[in-house]
């Protein structure tokens, strides 16, 4: 009798044991799926990263967003003959979604200062087709938890002015000529060094304008010279040729 009823024992201790690493098995599996083995975004986001000697945190450097903007509120006013007032409101929204745990909360705020090319059409009496290409600078930052800016409104004066004197070095010294043929066609212009990304005399990003219009910033990548909206990829491609032998 005592042996007869020491197995059923055993085998409920066997299967005891087997329930229970089941058990476990299916907990660390809800776990892998509820993200509990998923990178920590936020860590990648906030650690310390480096740029020609400058410390930084937040998207790394080379990284894009791709935005759509709602139906925005622009007014302008003429002060003079060749300079407007401009101001404009509008929502931006990401296209597609942001990767859960990724940016900064909700509520912080951003100080940017853009210059740019506006290329504006006239289509009919009341439409204008309109391109906006150029470089925004960041001033300052107020993190959600703080309320406070990261720069006081006469420090954001001077990276400002300390910005725009290396755009007007760049502007009078550093262009590049740019004169080939493509397609028949004959085309003039120059390239200014984008000079941040600079590294050896050699720069990965430069403003292009040709046949007297703006036509963006070409940038130099592991895939090849690239340029956002391109309607015509060997253009691109003959444009970076023209750079690549003024650095040779």
């Amino acid at each position: 009798m005592a042996t007869t009823a020491s197995k059923p024992k055993a085998r409920t201790r066997k299967s005891t044991a087997s329930k229970a690493a089941k058990s476990t098995v299916k907990k660390n599996s809800a776990a892998k799926k509820n993200g509990a083995g998923k990178k920590d975004l936020s860590a990648s986001f906030n650690k310390y990263k480096k740029f020609s000697g400058q410390q930084y945190t937040g998207m790394q450097v080379g990284r894009s967003h791709h935005w759509a903007y709602d139906k925005g509120d622009w007014k302008e006013t003429k002060i003079t003959p060749d300079l407007w007032e401009i101001s404009y409101e509008v929502i931006k929204r990401r296209k597609g979604h942001a990767p859960e745990g990724s940016g900064v909360p909700v509520g912080t705020e951003y100080q940017w200062y853009i210059m740019a090319h506006q290329n504006v059409k006239k289509l009919d009496a009341n439409d204008y087709s309109t391109k906006l290409m150029g470089l925004k600078f960041k001033l300052a930052h107020k993190r959600a938890e703080k309320g406070k800016w990261s720069a006081t409104a006469p420090t954001q004066r001077k990276h400002l002015i300390a910005w725009m004197k290396e755009m007007i070095v760049q502007m009078e010294k550093e262009i590049i000529p740019l004169e080939f043929e493509y397609d028949e066609k004959t085309y003039k212009g120059d390239a200014i060094p984008v000079k941040l990304t600079c590294h050896g005399g050699v720069c990965d990003e430069l403003d292009i304008t040709l046949n007297d219009e703006n036509i963006g910033i070409i940038k130099c990548t592991k895939g090849g010279w690239k340029m956002d909206n391109a309607k015509d990829q060997k253009l691109i491609e003959k444009i970076g040729e023209q750079v690549f032998l003024w650095y040779e």
